[in-house]
């Protein structure tokens, strides 16, 4: 990090901009004696000598910008960074949890301040209102509701953002103030500063929007608990798990709406966020089964010095309809009954990759046939046909086939009557088959299996009552590759 200069003395920061040496930043006491950003080094020392200076650490700067964006999730779940010096906040609907917009722009002040972090802070309808007020109006400007327009109006043309060609046309013809570019008919403004800069004037007064990139997406369903005092104990932890989820829970049940994925996230006094993951089989919105589902996960958990915010989302909303309970019992048949509780508790322990469900695929093709689904999802609106019946597969299905030693069997369509299997001899009892596979050739080959082009599928039991799947690759009639037996999968 850069030194601190000198209470009161000009201070700049350098960097090398194609071999020239130039002005990065400058602070207050600079920028009063003449000197800008982007100036050359020789020519700022030249007018003020003792200007201080310090090398720029761009990367640093940008580490920082993103870290201090991580931070700011205690106050809006969006946070989009603006480099190389900014953020935008989108606050929409999470104000209330400070008792206001003021509130909260104090909340955020005090903490910056307390950090010895230098801002300047504004709230606006739109994102160019409100970077121009930042960066141009009274810092902890607040603009009403649509009311952005009288508060730009006094403002330097360069609050809008305009370019530098923009910007240096705008100067020349001695506009000074927002207000008279407003004044300026539409047609007139674009096609004498050009549709770049209409844009921008359009944006900050709301009249077209502006895409910014949140380094998470917009979230409403957010809830916020902060503490009169730090907390660090893990049933105080726990807590606070069941009391901000039943919070957001019941914004979700009075919008009728249950949330598949639920983030909790503990904001430590040093500004470090940690946060923690579950997820549900089905839609939900249950405080004391989200509880359960984060309290193995709160021991992960360091507190530091203490946790002084709390903050949940929702991800995956969706409507859910209201669930009759049961009349017999005053407990919740929701938290332990069913199948939904049990896969929650295996997902969350496990894995998301670790638990699902076979669901069937439109192929012939044994390793085509079957594909991964959620374990309660529901069908989907044109679903596959089902396997067939009338062909069995096998429980469980190798990754891939294994070869078959010591094969004897009747040609060419009569199951084998004995085989060596793993180093063990199996006499067969009973078979059924065949059931010829070719590849599908409209797709390509069968993938990650060269066992020839044909296969024909026999069932057969053993002299000890163990069922096989097990397949001849080949045929009989082709000398040249002589058929291989295999097996692909076992019943039961």
């Amino acid at each position: 990090m850069a030194a601190k200069p000198t209470e009161g003395a000009p201070f700049a920061l350098i960097e090398t901009v194609r071999a020239v040496r130039r002005l990065s930043a400058v602070n207050e006491q600079a920028s009063r004696l003449g000197l800008s950003v982007g100036q050359k080094a020789t020519d700022a020392m030249a007018l003020v000598p003792d200007l201080q200076t310090a090398e720029a650490e761009p990367a640093a700067d940008a580490d920082a910008l993103q870290a201090l964006a991580d931070w700011c999730v205690r106050f809006s779940p969006a946070v989009a960074i603006d480099a190389p010096d900014g953020l935008f906040l989108d606050v929409t609907g999470v104000d209330h949890l400070w008792g206001g917009e003021a509130a909260m722009l104090a909340d955020l002040k005090s903490r910056l301040a307390a950090n010895d972090l230098p801002f300047r802070c504004a709230i606006a309808d739109t994102p160019g209102a409100a970077w121009a007020l930042a960066h141009y109006g009274e810092d902890g400007a607040i603009a009403p509701p649509g009311g952005q327009a009288p508060l730009l109006a006094p403002l330097r043309p360069a609050a809008l953002r305009f370019d530098l060609e923009t910007w240096a046309q705008i100067e020349r013809l001695g506009l000074r103030q927002v207000g008279q570019l407003m004044a300026i008919a539409r047609g007139p403004f674009a096609r004498r500063f050009g549709q770049a800069a209409m844009t921008r004037l359009d944006q900050a007064l709301g009249r077209e929007t502006e895409a910014l990139q949140f380094r998470r997406p917009p979230n409403p369903w957010f809830a916020r608990l902060a503490f009169a005092e730090p907390i660090s104990a893990p049933e105080d932890l726990a807590r606070v798990a069941v009391d901000i989820a039943a919070k957001l829970c019941a914004r979700l049940e009075a919008e009728g709406q249950g949330g598949r994925r639920f983030e909790l996230c503990f904001h430590r006094l040093d500004g470090k966020a940690i946060p923690v993951q579950v997820g549900l089989a089905l839609p939900g919105r249950d405080a004391r089964r989200l509880g359960k589902l984060f309290a193995p996960k709160l021991e992960t958990v360091d507190p530091g010095f203490g946790i002084e915010v709390a903050t949940i989302t929702a991800e995956g909303v969706e409507p859910i309809g209201a669930r009759q309970g049961r009349l017999d019992t005053a407990r919740d048949p929701t938290l332990e009954e069913g199948l939904a509780p049990l896969v929650d508790r295996l997902v969350n322990r496990l894995g998301e990759d670790r638990v699902w469900r076979a669901a069937p695929v439109e192929s012939h093709v044994p390793e085509l046939a079957v594909t991964r689904a959620r374990p309660l999802a529901k069908a989907e609106k044109d679903p596959p046909r089902p396997w067939d019946r009338a062909t069995p597969r096998p429980t469980r299905l190798f990754r891939r086939p294994e070869p078959l030693d010591g094969v004897m069997a009747v040609t060419p369509d009569d199951p084998p009557t004995l085989f060596r299997w793993r180093g063990q001899l199996h006499r067969v009892r009973r078979a059924e088959g065949p059931e010829r596979i070719g590849e599908e050739w409209w797709k390509g080959p069968i993938e990650d299996v060269s066992c020839g082009h044909v296969r024909d599928y026999y069932r057969v039991e053993d002299a000890e009552g163990r069922r096989f799947w097990l397949f001849r690759a080949g045929l009989y009639s082709d000398p040249a590759t002589p058929p291989q037996w295999w097996m692909h999968g076992v019943f039961g």
